[in-house]
């Protein structure tokens, strides 16, 4: 049995000593640095967006003790990532894995350089949504409410708007997550998620709140830097409305106490063509519930620019459904 935890410590070590040369400290915020994952040779950097607090000034430091400073290329607040460079060549590259290798019950590294050495934690990954896995929850929401009895659909609401607090849904169920036991620790944020084998799986953040330890998966640290590379930006989603939330009036929506009253509607905007008008109170688009701004603002998504969707609204004190356009925010 010693042999075998002897023979497991020495795989992990090994493992940080192989992936510690692309492992680099990001200088972009005020307090503890966080860190990143070298992506290509040329100098293209992975981190968490919500660690790069300006657009100047970041600093990078290689495992060499080097001090880079680095060029923000873009970020995806959506999912919590963001692509730097800097002016360097041949850097160590991190190897990733395949998108769909990790599995539930796998041991996993979480590794960070927030400071000089890189420091690691073990554990367990205990769930895994791919983007298509994301979009069956999203799709199965709709079957249920069409389908199921109001007793069981306003149960598994419930299920979804718990997990929507708690920030698996809304912005990380989108394209995808891992969700693992590590601790994060102070400055992991941007830093690998690593397999047995020595592969990245994904990039872990604490970016999406309620001390969950949360990783974003290879393929959409993938997209995202193909999308930030070619255009600087990801694509988001715009209404043109401002809001505020409100209590519902007793009864009007089932199982839900809050909506957003629209204060404002920009003229020739995607609201103003639907019909909504100020004073209006969204409670759902594409009949995902809008109790908060977070909420709406993590269904304005890239993939819905383009597409006419229903938004439910309290008028005049009568629930009424509309379609919208989703337009891009430019």
């Amino acid at each position: 049995m010693s042999d075998i935890l002897q023979q497991l410590s020495d795989a992990m070590a090994g493992v940080v000593e192989q992936l510690s040369p692309a492992i680099v400290t990001v200088d972009g915020r005020r307090r503890l640095p966080a860190t990143g994952v070298i992506h290509s040779a040329d100098g293209l950097i992975v981190t968490a967006h919500h660690v790069v607090e300006s657009d100047e000034g970041v600093g990078i430091i290689t495992s060499d003790g080097k001090r880079h400073t680095a060029t923000l290329i873009g970020r995806d607040p959506h999912n919590d990532l963001a692509v730097l460079r800097v002016s360097a060549s041949d850097l160590p590259t991190i190897p990733w894995a395949d998108d769909d290798a990790l599995k539930v019950g796998h041991l996993v590294l979480a590794l960070g350089r927030p400071m000089q050495q890189v420091q690691a934690t073990l554990g367990v990954v205990s769930a895994t949504v791919s983007g298509q896995r994301a979009y069956e929850i999203r799709e199965e929401m709709r079957s249920r409410r069409e389908q199921a009895a109001p007793d069981e659909w306003r149960r598994f609401r419930r299920e979804m708007r718990r997990a929507r607090r708690q920030r698996m849904m809304g912005r990380a169920l989108a394209d995808g997550y891992i969700a693992t036991d590590v601790v994060m620790y102070p400055g992991f944020s941007g830093g690998p998620l690593v397999s047995g084998d020595g592969r990245v799986h994904g990039l872990n953040t604490s970016g999406f709140g309620q001390g969950m330890s949360i990783s974003v998966p290879v393929a959409t640290i993938r997209q995202t830097a193909t999308t930030l590379l070619a255009h600087g930006r990801m694509r988001q989603g715009f209404l043109g409305v401002g809001v505020q939330p409100v209590r519902l009036p007793a009864g009007i929506v089932e199982d839900q106490e809050t909506g957003l009253v629209i204060i404002s509607v920009e003229s020739d905007s995607p609201a103003a063509t639907a019909g909504l008008i100020v004073g209006d109170i969204i409670v759902a688009l594409d009949n995902e519930p809008t109790a908060d701004v977070d909420e709406l603002l993590g269904l304005l998504t890239g993939d819905r620019v383009g597409q006419s969707v229903a938004i439910d609204i309290v008028r005049g004190g009568n629930a009424q459904q509309m379609n919208v356009t989703i337009a891009e925010r430019v």
